[in-house]
């Protein structure tokens, strides 16, 4: 049997209910209410806590100066705007075109590659992923899309002035240079080297000679060393050694055979202290990290060129406040020092003009 209730009873119940219904109601809101405004939070979140910036060697970066430049590069971004980085060490075309495509499936808001051997391989990503912004170093494509900036040197006008140096210093008359490999860029340095030579010694004759016809030219002092001691008994006592980390090797041959040697990208002088002229510095990390400042500020060129200028290039004596720290024999030839001043500033002016062999 149901018990009896009263019109009274039913009143009060009903009260109850929409009592409970309409605070339901209200907890329901706020609940719904809080978690929207937690996603909009969420969305507007800095953009600098998700970046992500990683570099792509095309070789391990092992005693390669320039791509150990590339490292401090990424590495001062990353401190600069608090983001993620990561360093990705290629070894062949197979590789470096699989690390370029894991730096864009892990998130990379920008990926920075450093040289030629990237100029087939940026232009399929960066078609297909216009969210990503892609750095190159040292090089540039034809018609980059949108999301590509270049940062490249004017090579020529630095290694002009260790020219100068090897055409003042040399006492047979012969100069050489040693690149990685016979290609374009290269002669960026061992012409100009030759050129810079010749305008202060027209009598000077030069020689060329390459580690390789691929690019293990770049890591291969073994193979520069023999060219360099090749050259060296050919009578060459000014060899510039253009060949990244296959510089050990001439540096070596220059220590057993006594002749001059240049180096390149940083002050390679303390590896070998009494036989090192002076060097092609590139200040790559810089430039590295001016070139993020454009990309995420939406500033600047798409494709910029830094010379002797813009401080893009410098000798290593000519940066430093006291020349002889740097170990670097031209500190001792100050009126050689002198004359490379006044040379920079006469191509700085326009009126000294040296070839590009890219044509540029």
């Amino acid at each position: 049997m149901r018990p009896h209730r009263t019109r009274a009873a039913d009143k009060s119940t009903f009260m109850w209910k929409v009592l409970s219904l309409t605070l339901a109601v209200l907890l329901l809101s706020a609940v719904w209410g809080g978690t929207r405004t937690f996603a909009s939070v969420s969305k507007a979140a800095p953009a600098a806590a998700k970046l992500k910036f990683v570099l792509v060697t095309p070789n391990p970066i092992g005693a390669d100066a320039f791509l150990q430049l590339g490292k401090v590069g990424i590495q001062k971004a990353g401190k600069k705007y608090k983001a993620t980085t990561q360093v990705l060490e290629a070894t062949d075309p197979t590789s470096r075109d699989e690390d370029v495509r894991a730096a864009i499936s892990n998130g990379a808001t920008i990926v920075v590659v450093m040289g030629f051997e990237f100029n087939d391989i940026i232009p399929k990503y960066a078609s297909t992923n216009p969210k990503v912004h892609f750095l190159i170093i040292d090089q540039c494509i034809t018609n980059p899309a949108k999301n590509v900036r270049c940062a490249r040197f004017k090579e020529y006008e630095v290694n002009y002035l260790l020219g100068v140096a090897a055409g003042k210093l040399t006492k047979t008359g012969k100069i050489g240079a040693i690149g990685a490999l016979d290609i374009p860029f290269l002669h960026r340095y061992t012409d100009a080297f030759a050129e810079g030579a010749q305008h202060v010694n027209p009598q000077v004759k030069a020689d060329t000679r390459w580690v390789a016809t691929d690019p293990s030219g770049f890591s291969d002092p073994a193979k520069a060393k023999e060219e360099a001691l090749a050259m060296a008994a050919g009578g060459d006592d000014q060899i510039l050694a253009a060949a990244s980390g296959s510089n050990l090797g001439v540096f070596q041959a220059a220590q057993e055979k006594n002749f001059d040697a240049y180096g390149v990208d940083v002050n390679q002088c303390p590896l070998a202290p009494g036989h090192i002229v002076d060097n092609a510095v590139k200040a790559v990390d810089v430039v590295m990290l001016k070139s993020i400042d454009g990309i995420l500020h939406n500033k600047g060129a798409q494709d910029v060129q830094y010379g002797l200028a813009s401080g893009g290039l410098t000798l290593s004596t000519l940066s430093a406040k006291k020349p002889s720290t740097t170990k670097c024999l031209l500190a001792k030839h100050p009126s050689i020092l002198s004359l490379i001043k006044k040379v920079r500033q006469q191509i700085i002016s326009g009126k000294i003009k040296i070839k590009d062999p890219m044509g540029g």
